[in-house]
């Protein structure tokens, strides 16, 4: 017998049966009384399993889109996705992986609509937002963490649920979660963190503009992490943002704060290469600004003969074309500055 045949072999578990199989189980975590034997866990796992075979099909036979078209109206329709990020930390460790697969296949799901085509998820998403404040909060239990940020990597795809995420009242929460003192949460974390403020550029720059002291306070901590990845992967995403042009009015804001450049310069003398080489192409910003404030220019005019001596040396076994363009031109921009502080 098949996988397929299985599915619907003796038990004939249709779509409809499936998702209220595993709403009754779910909805038993919630009431008072002795916890779900391992008996019901492990037929909540099969359900779960068959879920997402109906969806992904398997190596003998193609997904059918009419029964996972039905499972997807099913799970819309009885409301499943809150109870199954309410309740993914408490499944056992395959079925917290076919939890993520079932929803990421669900949120890739579209139909016709007119001239255009509709993602029923996504708009379920957005008015259901809690479920996606569930699943930011998922980082704080290291057992579905990853399990939730594939997930949110996958929101991040569409605009509507970006949005709706990094307005959301715990994304704040995300600058605590990239240290977490467990790699694999700090790690995933930041991948999802990024995927979200650089995915819709628009939607980025809106969200940096107008909460420009709260998250660059909170970047200012990343940078001065004592975890050596936290600050290498920060200072490699701060610049990545800064050079992009949709950016533009932060770049312009952030460079123009002299304790800004002052962090860039020290970073410059960090004890790792790496962490070195990712300040620089912050610090280069900077010195390749055409309208430094008074501010900035007499910070590197203060600084000027030590800067050149500095750079002079700075990674010179670093046989990378466009990086010794650069150093060439920032030791050049420096070079041209005036040797006495200009007057406010």
């Amino acid at each position: 017998m098949n996988s397929m045949s299985f599915l619907f072999g003796t038990k004939k578990k249709d779509p409809v049966a499936l998702v209220k199989g595993v709403k009754d189980i779910l909805l038993t975590f919630d009431k008072p009384g002795p916890k779900p034997s391992d008996k019901t866990s492990e037929e909540l796992s099969k359900q779960l399993a068959q879920m997402k075979l109906i969806l992904y099909g398997d190596p003998e036979n193609e997904p059918n889109p009419e029964l996972g078209m039905q499972l997807a109206n099913e799970v819309y329709a009885s409301d499943l996705f809150p109870l199954l990020v309410t309740h993914m930390w408490r499944l056992e460790f395959e079925a917290k992986k076919d939890v993520a697969a079932i929803f990421n296949n669900l949120l890739r799901k579209k139909v016709p609509s007119g001239n255009n085509e509709r993602y029923p998820t996504v708009e379920y998403l957005c008015k259901n937002t809690t479920v996606l404040h569930t699943l930011i909060q998922g980082y704080e239990k290291a057992e579905i963490g990853p399990h939730c940020g594939s997930i949110l990597r996958e929101c991040a795809k569409y605009e509507a649920l970006t949005k709706l995420i990094i307005k959301a009242p715990n994304f704040n929460n995300f600058y605590t979660y990239i240290e977490d003192v467990n790699f694999d949460i700090a790690s995933d974390a930041f991948s999802t963190f990024k995927e979200l403020i650089t995915k819709h550029k628009a939607v980025s720059a809106e969200y940096l503009e107008k909460n420009y002291d709260m998250v660059f306070e909170n970047y200012k901590k990343l940078l001065n992490s004592e975890n050596y990845v936290v600050r290498r992967q920060s200072l490699k995403l701060l610049s990545e943002l800064l050079l992009d042009r949709a950016n533009f009015n932060i770049m312009t804001r952030y460079i123009s704060d002299v304790e800004n450049l002052k962090m860039m310069m020290n970073l410059l003398r960090d004890k790792q290469r790496t962490i070195q080489f990712e300040a620089f192409h912050v610090f280069k910003v900077f010195v390749a600004n055409p309208n430094k404030t008074t501010a900035i220019l007499n910070i590197l005019i203060k600084n000027k003969a030590k800067l050149i001596q500095f750079l002079s040396n700075f990674h010179n076994d670093n046989e990378e074309d466009q990086f010794n363009d650069e150093k060439s031109f920032l030791l050049k921009q420096i070079q041209q500055l005036p040797d006495k502080k200009v007057e406010v």
